[in-house]
């Protein structure tokens, strides 16, 4: 079944985390021209030959955690988590999304998942 991921982002998503949501898109078409956007685990996130990254969303911010952040080489120091696989990144305003910091861990999220 395809989800319809605007709809999906207008029923689920507050304007202003739609706002963020929509600048972090436009920074995977960019970075990450291959991936598909899905709703996975009930969250918008990007594919590719595995999980690359997905957002959540709670009232203050949202969530934009890679699958397997924690092999990133992490020079922005922005990356939080402790698990073995995934690291992420809170946002709570649109101004806050370091555009270098997210484009560097796409590429390496993109590298690490062979395409």
């Amino acid at each position: 079944m395809t989800v319809d991921i605007d709809a999906y982002l207008n029923a689920n998503f507050e304007p202003h985390h739609r706002e963020i949501f929509e600048s972090l898109r436009e920074l995977m078409r960019r970075h990450a021209p291959h991936a598909q956007l899905v709703i996975s685990r009930g969250s918008p996130a990007w594919t590719g030959r595995g999980l690359l990254a997905i957002v959540s969303r709670s009232k203050t911010h949202l969530t934009l955690a890679f699958g397997r952040g924690a092999a990133f080489t992490d020079g922005h120091g922005l990356l939080e988590g402790t698990g073995k696989t995934t690291r992420h990144i809170k946002i709570k305003r649109v101004e806050g999304i370091d555009q270098e910091a997210v484009a560097d861990y796409i590429r390496q999220a993109v590298m690490l998942d062979g395409r």
